[in-house]
C-alpha cells in the first residue's frame, strides 16, 4: 500500500453535483482543493462530497466490477460459445489467475481497469475523512448541514472498507484526514465492527428521503446507512463464529426499523422498468446513469455492467447481436422458477419462452430500459442499483431464521414473496433457509450479490449451493479474496499480499 498522501478528487466533466438531474453532468472543474479559498461554504463542501460519489462510480463502473466481483464468480452463468467472451468462464471457475496473466484483450482490459489495486478506493476513504474534518469548519454551515455532511462521509467511507473487506479480506483501516503513514492490514472483522459502530452514531444524520426526486437513493439516506449496516453485520457474522447471534440480532432490528418507515416501499412487480430505471421508493442506494446525458460505455467498456452480458435483439437495438453473452445453468433456473409454479418476476423479469434456454437465447429482462438509436450497441438506461428494499428484507428474514425465528423469517421474506404473486414459503429449519438463500438468488439476480452471499454464509464449500466450488484448504488460504496488487507493497514494511495469490 502507498503511502496516503493528500488526495483530492478533480471533479471533471460527469460528475455528479446532486442539485438536480439537469444539473448532474454540469459541474465547473476543481483544481485547487487546498489553500484559504477552499472551505469556505456549502458550495465548496457540496462540490467535494459530489467527488467522492464520483469517485465510487469510478470504481464501480470503469470496468466490469459487479459482474465480475458479484456476480459472475463461482456462479452457475455459462459463456455463450463462439462470442469470444472467455473471461466468463475463467472467472466463473475462480481461475483468476488465468484471468489477470492472459495478455489477450479481456485480461488486458482487466488489469488496465485495476481490480486488483486498492488504491481507488482508499482515494474514497481519504477524501471522506478529509471532508468529516473539514466541514466543521466552515461556519457558514447550519448545525443540521453540518452534521448530515459528516454522517455521508462517515457512510462513504465506511461503503468504500466494506467493498474492500469483501473483496480483498483484511485491509489497512485509518480514519484520520491526512494520513501518511504506513499500516498493515488490520482483520476483516474488526474493519467492519469499526465501521458498524462509526455508522451507528451518526446514521440519525442522514434524512430518510428527499424532496428531491432526483437525488433520491442517489445521495446517501438513512436507509443507506441501515442497509450498509445490515451488510457488514451479515459479513462479518460469517467470520465471526462466536459472536454471530449478536449481529444477527442487530441484522433484525436494523430491517425492523428500514420496514417500519413510510419513505420506503417494494414497488409492484409490474413497475420492474422503474425499480431498476432508479430513484423509487425501493431504492436505498444507486449510481445515476443516464443515456440522455451521454452517460454510458463504449468500446472496452461497454461491458461494464452485467446487464451487457444478459441481453440481445431486439432488447439490444442491434440485430446482428442474436445472443446473450451468457446463460444460466437449467438446473439452477428450475431450482429457482419451477415449471408450473406461479412467480410473476418469470413472466416480468425473463422471457418465459427462454427461461429454461441453455443457448443464448436466455435472456434477463429486469434491466431492460433503453435510451438508445437503433443500431447503437449501448448499455440500457438503468442506474447501478447497489441497495434497494428487496436486497433489506431478505438479510432481515436470513437473521431471524439464523436466530430461530422461523415465524418471524417467514412472515419477512414472504413479503417478498407476495410482491412476486408466488407461494407463501412454509419450511422450517434448515429447509427454510436454504428457501431464503434461493429467494436471494431469485430476487437478486444480477444484482452484484450472488458470490458474496456463497463467501459469507460458507456455501461457496459446498456444491449443493456452488457450482464451482472452492476446497476448504484454498478458502482458508485466501482463495475467496482477490489478489492484491503487489503495487500495495511499495513504501509499506507492514504489508502482506493475499497468500493464495502469491
Amino acid at each position: 500500500m502507498k503511502r496516503f498522501t493528500y488526495t483530492f478528487l478533480i471533479l471533471a466533466a460527469g460528475t455528479l453535483l446532486f442539485s438536480g438531474c439537469k444539473k448532474f453532468l454540469n459541474v465547473t472543474p476543481i483544481d485547487n482543493l487546498s489553500g484559504n479559498n477552499y472551505w469556505q461554504n456549502q458550495k465548496d463542501v457540496e462540490a467535494f462530497t459530489a467527488g467522492i460519489y464520483n469517485q465510487f462510480r469510478e470504481n464501480t463502473l470503469s470496468s466490469a466490477y459487479f459482474a465480475t466481483t458479484g456476480d459472475l464468480r463461482c456462479s452457475p452463468a455459462i459463456e455463450t460459445a463462439g462470442l469470444g467472451r472467455s473471461y466468463i468462464t475463467k472467472i466463473t471457475n475462480n481461475d483468476l489467475r488465468s484471468l489477470l496473466l492472459t495478455d489477450d484483450y479481456y485480461g488486458q482490459i482487466f488489469n488496465y481497469a485495476g481490480i486488483t489495486k486498492w488504491n481507488n478506493w482508499y482515494k474514497m476513504v481519504q477524501s471522506a475523512n478529509i471532508l468529516y474534518v473539514q466541514t466543521d469548519k466552515v461556519e457558514s454551515l447550519s448545525a443540521a448541514d453540518r452534521k448530515k455532511y459528516r454522517a455521508e462521509a462517515v457512510f462513504l467511507r465506511n461503503l468504500a472498507y466494506f467493498f474492500m473487506v469483501r473483496q480483498f479480506g483484511d485491509i489497512p483501516y485509518y480514519t484520520k484526514a491526512y494520513n501518511q503513514d504506513p499500516l498493515p492490514r488490520m482483520n476483516m472483522v474488526q474493519v467492519l465492527k469499526n465501521c458498524i459502530a462509526d455508522m451507528a452514531a451518526v446514521k440519525e444524520d442522514l434524512p430518510w428521503t428527499y424532496d428531491d426526486p432526483s437525488i433520491v437513493g442517489i445521495r446517501a439516506m438513512r436507509g443507506s446507512a441501515i442497509v450498509l449496516m445490515m451488510h457488514m453485520n451479515m459479513w462479518a457474522a460469517g467470520f465471526d463464529e462466536a459472536n454471530k447471534s449478536i449481529y444477527y440480532t442487530d441484522v433484525d432490528k436494523l430491517g425492523a426499523e428500514i420496514m417500519a418507515n413510510n419513505n420506503y416501499a417494494l414497488l409492484d412487480i409490474r413497475k420492474t422498468k422503474e425499480i431498476f430505471k432508479g430513484r423509487t421508493k425501493e431504492s436505498l442506494f444507486e449510481v445515476l446513469r443516464s443515456l440522455n446525458y451521454g452517460e454510458y460505455s463504449t468500446g472496452a467498456y461497454l461491458y461494464n455492467t452485467f446487464t451487457d452480458m444478459v441481453l440481445r435483439y431486439p432488447h439490444k437495438p442491434v440485430p446482428s447481436i442474436t445472443k446473450s453473452y451468457i446463460y444460466y445453468n437449467s438446473k439452477f433456473i428450475n431450482k429457482l422458477y419451477p415449471s408450473g409454479t406461479p412467480d410473476k418476476r418469470a413472466e416480468y423479469w425473463f422471457d418465459p419462452l427462454t427461461l429454461y434456454s441453455t443457448d443464448g437465447k436466455w435472456e434477463l429482462l429486469k434491466f431492460v430500459n433503453i435510451f438508445a438509436a437503433e443500431g447503437e450497441d449501448v448499455l440500457p438506461d438503468d442506474d447501478l442499483i447497489v441497495f434497494r428494499l428487496a436486497d433489506a428484507i431478505l438479510l432481515r428474514a436470513e437473521a431471524q431464521a439464523e436466530l430461530g425465528d422461523d415465524g418471524g423469517a417467514r412472515t419477512t421474506v414472504n413479503k417478498i414473496r407476495a410482491r412476486a404473486e408466488a407461494n407463501p414459503i412454509t419450511e422450517s429449519g434448515k429447509d427454510l433457509k436454504d428457501a431464503i438463500w434461493y429467494e436471494r438468488c431469485r430476487e437478486l439476480m444480477g444484482e452484484g450479490h450472488y458470490y458474496y452471499d456463497l463467501v459469507r454464509t460458507k456455501k461457496v464449500l459446498d456444491k449443493e449451493y456452488c457450482y464451482h466450488p472452492i476446497s476448504i484448504e484454498d478458502f482458508k488460504a485466501g482463495a475467496w479474496a482477490w489478489p492484491i496488487d503487489k503495487s500495495a507493497l511499495q513504501d509499506n514494511p507492514y504489508m502482506q499480499l493475499n497468500d493464495f495469490w502469491k
